[in-house]
């Protein structure tokens, strides 16, 4: 089937022929779950989006809903047989679809190809035919729904991005073949001067469009058009809202003027990025496409580098500054998922500061302090680079109080709450950190501070084995999310909700062992794309691990586990369950110990369960040494993601085994 969302939703079985999919409120459950692009959307939250004020029965009336779209969309399921596309996953619904098989996602992935692949003829072809999928306003028969004003504003700003990108890759695919072939490329040079002339008067504000217009009057032989096309935006900047023209518009009208040889190659392009934009307004762009997670993730943080270099590449301390301290994007796990761009980051940061001197401005230097802190995970940073990432996390802290600046406080909190592992049993300290940044973050409205927030408390509770409190944090944060558009979080509460199934599946009377695994496999999948690689690698297999501890069976062995970073401390429990003790011997005398980060104490609960079933008392010692302070919680429960049971289990069987 496929289902078109950029218009009026409507949807198509296989032959092309319309499903009917009932009322209006039937069309709206379908279309929120399209754009939760196949992550789950809670009852709760899809009741509050269709209804103000939901009537006593909406929970009722949503399930009805979901039955009549299951029958209008899989019309040949069997009786009692479970939905395959508009499926139940924990308290709410998800829409299993290939992305192909959804108008806005396809533009979507269109526009992230279109952005990784260098300037080409066909690149644009298949921006252009993206682009024509549009039949009207996205989700146009939904013109009143909060969350699809918020959706189709998303949508919108990557559209006018995708005209204005292919406009681009026109010109740039242009200039590699010479002045004869640009009419060529764009079927005729005029009418892509007359497509971007018609785009910059429906949309005057925006800057890149007046550049690509200027450029495409100049490579098609008007030199004098294109400046008065300059002078035109810098009149509308100045007078309508007293702003003088970017740096990128400024820099392209004195090339038009002198004719600068830059205008007849293919422009020098930051990596992923449009060359036309500022650093200032890429690194905006970079820390809104962050929120959005997947491939806009990793576009965000390439992007990120790239405004930083160019705004070294300039030469003005003042602004290096403020685009390293833009990017205030909250950061939960205390692994990088790109940790040479992290070091890239946190050099220019650095070298930053030293340019700014002790007496530079101190909101600058709190945020430059913050970002080196952020960059600087725990579980990337070692020794001396670990203590000034620390010192820097308190520092930043510090001037954010003494400047009363509350959005500031919240980044600096951050840092701080990632330099917060620094031995095993920390929870409480955590979670103070976690409650300021709630109480901070709903007193002065920063959203996505509040969400971390409670997803530092989530990840505090489960530590303390407090399920009841985590989940409540957990919702909470989903609760947020669903109105600020922030989908990484339900995949982070759906991996939550996976390690509660687990920790009951060692209950009586709880779900099984097969039904946990499902549940890590079902979070996983949603992980995938979610652009994280540094939360991911490694993760489903030491969740596994986790749940067979919990039932006293031997750890996975298959060549499908991927262990990441985590294989020496699971490396002597696998050979031990391959019947292979001597090399399970020289595998824990080899593990290091772990990093200070969210899993610490599941890593120090594994070298102890190994040491105590190969007997080796000197290595059972030491972790029951690092594992006291944390008697109370839980092994994995830090991360809020697995949970491996009872640290004081391990703990007590290391403190046997290394007792003299």
């Amino acid at each position: 089937m496929r289902i078109d969302v950029l218009g009026a939703v409507r949807a198509c079985n296989d032959d092309g022929g319309p499903i009917a999919l009932g009322g209006p409120r039937h069309r709206e459950v379908l279309a929120r779950l399209v754009a939760a692009e196949g992550r789950m959307v809670t009852a709760d939250t899809l009741v509050g989006d269709l209804w103000t004020e939901p009537p006593a029965r909406a929970l009722g009336a949503l399930r009805t809903f979901v039955a009549a779209l299951r029958r209008a969309i899989e019309p040949g399921r069997p009786p009692r047989t479970p939905p395959r596309v508009l499926v139940t996953e924990g308290t709410g619904y998800a829409l299993r679809l290939p992305r192909a098989a959804v108008d806005a996602h396809r533009f979507q992935d269109a526009l992230a190809e279109a952005r990784r692949s260098p300037p080409s003829p066909e690149g644009a072809a298949a921006l252009g035919e993206a682009l024509s999928s549009w039949r009207g306003p996205a989700y146009a028969d939904l013109p009143d729904a909060a969350w699809a004003q918020r959706e189709r504003a998303r949508l919108d700003e990557l559209r006018l991005q995708a005209v204005e990108l292919r406009a681009g890759l026109l010109l740039d695919a242009g200039q590699d073949s010479g002045d004869a072939d640009v009419a060529g490329v764009a079927g005729q040079g005029s009418g892509l001067v007359a497509e971007l002339g018609a785009h910059v008067a429906e949309h005057p504000w925006r800057e890149p469009a007046w550049g690509l217009l200027a450029r495409a009057l100049y490579r098609d032989g008007r030199q004098a058009e294109a400046l008065a096309t300059l002078r035109r935006a810098r009149t509308m900047l100045v007078e309508r809202l007293g702003l003088d023209p970017g740096p990128a518009l400024q820099r392209l009208e004195t090339d038009i003027l002198n004719r600068s040889a830059t205008l007849e190659a293919a422009p020098r392009a930051w990596p992923g990025t449009d060359v036309r934009l500022g650093p200032r307004t890429t690194v905006e762009l970079a820390r809104t496409l962050a929120l959005a997670g997947s491939d806009a993730l990793v576009l965000s943080r390439r992007n990120r580098l790239a405004a930083i270099e160019a705004a070294e590449r300039a030469g003005d301390v003042a602004l290096t500054a403020r685009v390293i301290g833009a990017y205030d994007v909250p950061a939960i796990w205390s692994r990088a998922d790109d940790p040479g761009q992290s070091r890239a980051v946190v050099s220019a940061a650095e070298r930053t500061l030293t340019a700014l001197g002790p007496g530079g401005p101190a909101d600058l230097r709190a945020r430059i302090l913050a970002t080196v802190a952020v960059e600087s995970r725990s579980a990337d940073t070692y020794g001396s680079a670990a203590q000034n990432a620390h010192r820097a996390a308190r520092q930043a802290e510090a001037l954010a109080r003494e400047l009363g600046d509350p959005a500031l406080l919240a980044f600096t909190l951050n840092g701080v709450f990632l330099h917060s592992f620094s031995r095993p049993g920390l929870a409480p300290e955590r979670d103070a950190i976690g409650a300021e940044l709630v109480t901070l973050s709903t007193r002065h409205g920063l959203p996505t501070f509040a969400i971390l927030g409670r997803l530092v408390r989530m990840q505090s509770a489960s530590a303390r084995g407090d399920l009841r409190a985590a989940d409540e944090h957990a919702t909470a944060a989903e609760e947020i999310a669903s109105v600020h558009e922030s989908p990484l979080v339900s995949v982070l509460t759906l991996w939550f909700r996976a390690r509660v199934t687990a920790a009951r599946s060692a209950e009586e009377g709880g779900p099984t062992a097969a039904a946990a695994a499902a549940a890590y496999r079902a979070a996983d999948e949603a992980l995938k794309t979610a652009g994280m690689p540094g939360l991911r690698h490694g993760l489903l297999p030491l969740a596994l691990l986790g749940l067979r501890l919990l039932h006293d069976r031997p750890a996975p062995t298959g060549p499908q586990y991927d262990w990441g970073p985590h294989l020496p401390w699971a490396a002597p429990l696998v050979l031990l369950a391959q019947h292979r003790p001597e090399e399970a011997r020289a595998a824990l005398a080899a593990t290091p110990e772990p990093p200070r980060d969210h899993l610490q104490e599941a890593l120090w609960c594994l070298t102890a369960h190994a040491a105590t079933r190969l007997g080796d008392r000197e290595t059972a010692a030491r972790a029951a040494t690092a594992l006291r302070d944390a008697r109370d919680e839980d092994a994995g429960g830090a991360s809020g993601l697995l949970t491996l049971g009872p640290v004081e289990r391990y703990l007590t069987e290391a403190e046997a085994a290394g007792a003299v």
